[in-house]
């Protein structure tokens, strides 16, 4: 490979990771106001809340983890406190400040795994 070729691959990765970054703040701040009005136990966990919680908001938190990697996690903490989802700051916290694990969208699947769980008596 010549350094021509590895620039624009590099430039072409730090433009995704940019969009990346901001599709997921603006996904989050477009469904802030509806998950704020939505009524989640304060006692509910991490998956009891996940499953109250619309598919794009584990979306737009894997994008903001994808984006900005491990400077992601004050942000997605922030954001999360904003909206109210208090059981799902730590994980998502966590799971940002490791490094070079953005592309694997943890939340989303974290997601998915709390709609196939059979649901609590809380849940109910």
């Amino acid at each position: 490979m010549d350094i021509e070729t590895i620039r624009t691959v590099g430039i072409g990765l730090l433009v995704c990771v940019a969009v990346a970054g901001i599709l997921g703040i603006a996904l989050l701040v477009i469904m802030a106001a509806k998950v704020r009005r939505m009524n989640i136990p304060a006692d509910a966990n991490f998956f009891e809340t996940l499953r109250f919680t619309p598919l794009s908001v584990a979306i737009g938190i894997d994008l903001l983890d994808l984006g900005f990697d491990f400077l992601a996690a004050p942000v997605s903490w922030l954001i999360l406190d904003w909206m109210g989802l208090k059981a799902l700051r730590g994980f998502a916290a966590f799971e940002a400040l490791i490094p070079f694990t953005g592309f694997i969208p943890v939340m989303t699947i974290a997601w998915v795994l709390a709609r196939l769980q059979a649901p609590s008596a809380k849940t109910l």
